[in-house]
């Protein structure tokens, strides 16, 4: 195999290794992705590579940092320590429960509606686990809930944020569908006639606000059915195991009906596109601050710690999309990203088919990658020559988002299971066996939620408020693959 043939591949060993080593040592993702991508331009130097291209990269760093959406997220991030610090958690749990009969599903309805309420400001599904983690655990084992059962309610509640809009998630994965889908579009019309090459110059890009309402109607429908199911799942009476049921105080119900009304303002108003995404985070940040301030729960060091966690959670962020550009760069001098537009293209079949082998890949990475991660690294590789063949850029998104929240629950290797084992005592002894019957009505649903949305697009557009343009043309699998390597080149 000469070195021009080997090359391609070497930016596949690279992504693999750079998986193994986070999955299984627990190093700092953006510190791996960063070694890893040193390693790439070794060894691309090595076999004759155009290592020249890594010159680019300054400019890449700088136009990254420029952006304007990336400002939303330490005042996402910020928002939440200061809630979590603030007892919102406790008093939105206590509250709902309070509204709830009493039967064993009353903490797992509580615990679903604080993780879709605080999912999309906690940052992550890690961050999420910890947060929920002191308030929904011990509840559900007071109401005689199996240690297997509150893992899974935990697990779940979890990744309510990688699908309800505006989390970070959402953010992120909106810009990179973004740039995606300039990509492939760019892709498309290099390759036709001057004729279709005007037509395909009109469809409209997707853009974050668009993933936003094309995952508004799914994430409705996530949330209540995983309800339905725990009311099937838990509705035995509520047993009493160890104290009695104390009712919320004023202080609470204050606490929570404030942080309700904010938090439903501002999470509508971003989707809605009354607000930016900075605008909301900002506003919320201040108002916490200030409500901290009142209340005096920021006091006795809480600022200060509440600060250090937002300053280490968005220096890992940077770090990480710094070092996830640089990977992507170093596939560009590996010529990985056109070898990997070449396999998708061979693949037989239609729009729905191609999807499916794409999401498979990404589900995949979500055994051992978070979702922050897999958006940096794994979906500039593979959604660009996707979206060249499959011209509706927001249902691939949905897709994605579904996929990536099914598969960090999915017994054993799920990302957000396995963190959530971890917050439960002795949650490191529950067998997969268990697991799986205690996650089984809920990834149910969620597997019924994502195979609508792949065989019925049109759910993700319901709340649309601007139809789709029009879409690329669909080609051939050579001009495919001429018109992404110029597009890629030409960048």
């Amino acid at each position: 195999m000469s070195a021009a043939e080997l090359l391609p591949l070497v930016g596949l060993a690279l992504l693999l290794l750079a998986g193994v080593v986070v999955s299984r040592t627990g190093w700092p993702a953006f510190a791996v992705v960063f070694g890893v991508s040193v390693l790439g331009t070794v060894i691309a130097a090595c076999l004759g590579g155009p290592v020249s291209l890594m010159a680019a990269l300054p400019g890449r760093l700088i136009a990254l940092l420029e952006h304007d959406l990336l400002q939303a997220l330490p005042l996402f991030l910020v928002m939440g320590a200061l809630l979590n610090r603030l007892g919102v958690v406790e008093a939105l749990f206590a509250v709902i429960s309070a509204l709830l009969p009493q039967r064993q599903f009353n903490p797992v309805l509580a615990g679903l509606g604080v993780g879709a309420l605080l999912g999309p400001v906690n940052g992550s599904v890690g961050a999420s686990v910890l947060s929920l983690g002191r308030s929904v655990l011990q509840p559900l084992g007071r109401s005689g809930v199996a240690p297997a059962d509150r893992v899974a309610v935990l697990a779940l509640s979890s990744t309510l944020g990688v699908v309800v809009p505006p989390s970070l998630v959402l953010i992120l994965l909106g810009d990179a569908m973004m740039s995606a889908h300039t990509i492939a579009v760019a892709a498309n019309s290099k390759s036709l006639v001057a004729s279709l090459a005007q037509s395909a110059a009109t469809v409209r890009i997707i853009n974050t606000q668009d993933v936003f309402f094309a995952a508004a109607l799914p994430a409705l429908l996530v949330i209540a059915l995983c309800a339905l199911a725990a009311i099937v799942r838990f509705r035995a009476p509520l047993q009493q195991t160890s104290t009695p049921r104390t009712r919320p105080s004023g202080a609470q119900w204050w606490t929570a009906t404030s942080a309700l009304v904010v938090l439903a303002v501002l999470l509508i108003g971003v989707v809605s596109g009354r607000f930016f995404a900075v605008e909301a985070a900002a506003c919320g940040a201040v108002l916490a601050f200030l409500a901290g301030l009142v209340s005096g729960r920021l006091l006795g060091g809480q600022l200060h710690a509440a600060l250090n966690e937002s300053l280490a959670h968005t220096g890992a962020l940077f770090a990480l999309l710094v070092a996830a550009t640089t990977l992507t760069l170093v596939f560009r001098v590996c010529g990985s990203d056109v070898w990997i537009a070449d396999l998708i293209n061979a693949l037989p079949g239609g729009p729905t088919l191609l999807t499916i082998c794409v999401l498979l890949l990404l589900a995949l990475s979500a055994l051992v990658l978070d979702a922050f991660e897999i958006v940096f690294v794994v979906v500039p590789m593979v959604i660009p020559p996707l979206l060249t063949r499959v011209p509706d850029a927001g249902w691939v998104a949905v897709l994605v988002l579904l996929v990536l929240q099914l598969s960090f629950l999915l017994p054993p290797l799920g990302y957000a299971l396995v963190l959530a084992k971890g917050r439960e005592s002795g949650g490191g002894e529950l067998s997969s066996r268990r697991m799986t019957r205690a996650l089984a009505p809920f990834v149910a649903v969620l597997c019924a939620i994502l195979l609508l949305v792949l065989f019925y697009p049109a759910s993700v557009h319901q709340w649309q408020p601007n139809s789709q343009s029009a879409s690329p043309v669909l080609l051939s699998d050579e001009e495919v693959r001429r018109g992404l390597q110029q597009a890629t080149e030409a960048e």
